[in-house]
């Protein structure tokens, strides 16, 4: 393998880590403030393409534009998820028991999908998914660098709501202790119902670039689901920036090996990396204990 092909598996392992760290922002951030560990958060990504499919092919909105249309959906789903269900979960079982609550409704969202759409796979298009632009000896796909630059700036907005605004506060204190938010007047179930849709409404931005990047149907949750809580897991449960930097880590390990010996090998050394790392570090780039603390 040429110098110049490592090269433009480690530019594209980056842009393409960029992509998913998007896609696990709202994960981690649903665990690192609620405890819940979202299991249909790769079907609502898959979600997330198909509404922007919908408005691409059937009402002529462009994939960016339909952004404005599909991320208030996704909050809106996200909201009513943790009304429907989350709000019912009895704070000592909230963890474990999110795990099955959300795995339903996956199930949920994927039968509906097949219902509406069927299994075969579809790709969104745009003037901008098949070009690139050649920069310093390198291809670079613009849709990735559309979905990196968003994934930066929905990290920093994420992490400055988080810590620097007064509802970030709100959050961490429900978080840390219900009972003294509540003393001094924090409203914990609004609080929480509305971080739950944010971390759902990303989905809306992930699943956009990753229905670009990738054919998809509604089984694809399950493939996605695996990744993300990998990249979740090693980054630091709750961990946002975390989630930043082990999306780059294993996604440059996962192209490096597809294009150095074999794509076949390349989901194996993926998780490999996963395991290897958590038995040095088993609290993951930056554990979660550190980053609730703050």
């Amino acid at each position: 393998m040429s110098g110049t092909a490592l090269l433009q598996a480690i530019v594209d392992g980056v842009l393409t880590g960029g992509v998913y760290a998007l896609m696990a922002a709202g994960l981690t951030l649903i665990f690192g403030v609620l405890d819940i560990i979202n299991i249909a958060q790769g079907v609502m990504v898959v979600l997330g393409a198909y509404l922007s499919y919908s408005l691409s092919t059937h009402f002529g909105i462009g994939l960016l534009p339909g952004l404005l249309i599909t991320v208030p959906v996704m909050f809106l789903l996200g909201v009513a998820v943790e009304f429907l269900f989350m709000r019912r979960l009895r704070e000592q079982d909230r963890t474990g028991m999110s795990i099955l609550v959300t795995f339903a409704v996956a199930i949920l969202i994927e039968g509906i999908l097949s219902a509406i759409y069927g299994v075969d796979y579809v790709q969104l298009h745009a003037s901008y998914v098949d070009k690139s632009v050649y920069v310093f000896g390198f291809y670079l796909p613009y849709i990735y660098l559309i979905g990196f630059g968003l994934a930066v700036a929905l990290l920093v907005a994420l992490y400055s709501m988080l810590y620097r605004t007064k509802f970030g506060r709100a959050v961490r204190a429900s978080l840390q202790n219900r009972t003294a938010a509540d003393l001094i007047g924090v409203n914990v179930s609004r609080t929480r119902t509305i971080a739950l849709g944010i971390g759902v409404a990303v989905t809306a931005v992930g699943g956009m670039v990753f229905g670009a990047t990738n054919a998809f149907n509604p089984n694809s949750g399950y493939d996605l689901i695996s990744r993300l809580l990998a990249i979740v897991i090693l980054g630091g449960m709750g961990s946002i920036g975390g989630a930043m930097a082990a999306a780059v880590f294993l996604l440059v390990i996962n192209d490096v090996v597809a294009v150095a010996w074999s794509p076949t090998w390349a989901p194996v050394v993926y998780f490999a990396a996963l395991v290897i790392v958590l038995s040095f570090r088993p609290q993951g780039l930056f554990g979660s204990s550190a980053i609730r603390a703050q």
